[in-house]
This record gives C-alpha cells, sequence and structure tokens, in this order.
C-alpha cells in the first residue's frame, strides 16, 4: 500500500503509471542477459560452451555442453544451459568483425561523398506535396538518363509474416521485380534485406552509375552506418561490400536514398505498398527468431502475464480509484507509458 495513510494499492499505482512490477522487471533482465550475450566476442569462454548447432563454432570446442557428461552437466548453471536453450531459438546477424567495419575501411572513411539521405520531416504540413514534387521530378528526369536505376521498395508485417518487395526501373521501364517474406522478424530486419537484394542488383545492371532508392522509412539504412554492435550486421556487411565495389568503379558512381511515408500516396511506391500489403505466401514454414523478434516475445508475454495478474486480482473492484484513462476507457497494464 501507498499514498496518504497508505490508502492507494501498489498495483494501481503500476498500472496508472506504467511501471512493470518488480518480480517481471527481475524476469526480463535475466531472460535480456540471454539475449545479450549474443554480443560477446567470439573468443569468450560462454561462447566455447555453446554447440556448434549455435553457430559460433565451426567445430565443437572441448568445453561444449554436448561433451560433457551428465554429471558435469548437473553442476553447471541453470542460466547456462537456459543460453544454449535461447541461442538455438534464434538466428544470428551479428557480425562486428567485418572488415566493413574496421575504422579507416568503412565506407564513411572511403567514400563519404557518394551518398546522401533525404528526409521526411513530417512536422511540416505542406511536406507531403514538396515531397512528392521531389519524387515526380526524379521520376521525369530518369525518363532521359539510362544510367541511373530508381529502387522503390517497401515491406509489411502481418500475422508474424514479413514481406518485401522492390521494383527497379531504368529509364522508362520496370526492369526487375524481387519479393521475399519470411517469419519472426521486424519491420527495420524486412527492410533491410529488401535493400540489401535490391542494391546488390542494381549495382550488377550494366552502365549504371546513380541509384536513387526510395522507402518508406529511411532509419533502416542508417542502421548501415552504425558503428556500434547490433543484430542485422550481416545484411549491412553485404550493402557496405556491393556499395565500396559500386564507387570504386567510377569516381561519379552515386547513391540517394530518399524517405517516402506511404501515407503521402506517391504513385511508384503506393503500388509497392499496395502489394506488399495485399501478398498472402502460399506455404510458411517454422522459422527461428530474430534477434529484436525474441525481445518483442518476451516483452509481450511478460506484459500478458502482467494483465492476467491484474485482472485476477480481488482487490481490483474494491478500491475507490478509476481505472480509466482520458477517453473513459478501462486502463490495462502496459508497457508503452515507460514501464518497460
Amino acid at each position: 500500500m501507498v499514498g496518504t495513510f497508505k490508502t492507494s494499492l501498489l498495483i494501481y499505482i503500476e498500472v496508472i503509471t506504467g511501471l512493470f512490477p518488480i518480480n517481471l522487471h527481475l524476469q526480463k533482465i535475466g531472460d535480456r542477459s540471454q539475449l545479450r550475450a549474443h554480443l560477446l566476442p567470439l573468443n569468450h569462454i560462454l561462447r566455447f560452451l555453446m554447440s556448434p548447432s549455435s553457430g559460433f563454432l565451426p567445430h565443437q570446442h572441448p568445453l561444449s555442453l554436448n561433451t560433457l557428461t551428465r554429471r558435469q552437466c548437473g553442476l553447471i548453471k541453470g542460466h547456462i544451459v537456459n543460453m544454449e536453450n535461447c541461442f538455438n531459438k534464434i538466428f544470428l546477424f551479428f557480425n562486428s568483425i567485418n572488415p566493413e567495419f574496421y575504422p579507416g575501411n568503412r565506407i564513411i572513411d572511403t567514400h563519404a561523398n557518394h551518398f546522401s539521405f533525404h528526409l521526411f520531416n513530417k512536422h511540416i504540413s505542406h511536406n507531403i506535396k514538396s515531397c512528392i514534387q521531389e519524387l515526380d521530378k526524379i521520376a521525369i528526369e530518369l525518363l532521359d538518363d539510362p544510367s541511373s536505376a530508381l529502387v522503390v521498395t517497401d515491406a509489411s508485417i502481418k500475422n508474424n509474416v514479413a514481406t518485401s518487395i522492390a521494383y527497379i526501373h531504368v529509364h522508362d521501364k520496370l526492369i526487375m521485380k524481387t519479393l521475399h517474406y519470411t517469419l519472426n522478424v521486424m519491420s527495420t530486419e524486412a527492410e533491410l534485406f529488401v535493400i540489401r537484394c535490391s542494391i546488390n542488383q542494381a549495382t550488377n545492371i550494366s552502365d549504371i552509375s546513380k541509384i536513387i532508392v526510395v522507402m518508406d522509412s529511411i532509419h533502416a539504412v542508417e542502421k548501415n552506418f552504425d558503428l556500434s554492435s547490433y543484430p542485422f550486421q550481416k545484411y549491412s556487411a553485404s550493402i557496405l561490400k556491393n556499395l565500396q565495389t559500386f564507387f570504386s568503379c567510377h569516381p561519379e558512381n552515386y547513391i540517394e536514398f530518399w524517405e517516402c511515408p506511404s501515407y503521402c500516396n506517391w504513385h511508384l511506391h503506393k503500388v509497392v505498398n499496395t502489394e506488399t500489403k495485399s501478398f498472402r505466401p502460399t506455404s510458411i514454414f517454422l522459422s527461428k527468431c530474430s534477434w529484436y523478434f525474441s525481445k518483442k516475445i518476451e516483452c509481450n508475454d511478460l506484459v500478458n502475464k502482467w494483465k492476467m495478474t491484474f485482472q485476477a486480482s480481488d482487490l481490483k473492484s474494491t478500491h475507490f480509484l478509476d481505472l480509466i484513462d482520458g477517453d473513459n476507457n478501462l486502463l490495462k497494464p502496459s508497457y508503452i507509458r515507460g514501464g518497460l
């Protein structure tokens, strides 16, 4: 009990403020520590304990859990075993030691003048019209420039199925279309994957010196220039390698990234956006989860447990507080307000 003369139940205060209950918060920290082990260097002792199926080592190490006897396994802390199980459920895309991320070898060090970003400012009321005008101007200029390629991408997620589509236009024709779908990834990963594929295809088109990429959200591309370790570095390393090769072929080669939110309804992007939302894959197979998707599942499970605990509380209906929001809707436990 908290408040004046301890008249406010803590369970209500947590729901109103969005503060996660301490027991669930501690569980989240424990689960998150298992995921963070992916950031450990390859020569860390915990990596040696993992089985080769975890993707860390090409050969089984003598210290691997698979080589231990039943008695030895019983002496190992449960957290290590849980970490092994967690790793087997996640596909890994960390690749921080790739040469593309070495200082002096990064694309921002070698070809800083060969790429640019054009962000959409949603705080300016007339920006939608100006954005459409700029993109229309680019599309018209491409009609007379066979050395430029226009790449329009989009990604959509429904029922944990991510659909990514890219259209590649050269001169006045659609010359290439790619479609990919996968399970258990976040939208940023889906967008980064389709950008990787489309850039790889565009840079291999003969006599192309300029590539313009139009996408719904540009933050996925900005991840390529992030110097910290993050889960989709394998995608970024592939993109950066292709761009390094493209820029090295000719000093005039250039790439531009344009942000075009779907609500702008620019005609070329609208076609791709509509197709990503309407596409229905014919068959879906079980798949591992991405690193970020695993964090999302973990948070959702804890919030659902919080909701069940709150709904089952015998004190919920005997308190004077009205648990309603500004729209007179009943408050529900949620980490959206900052609790997680």
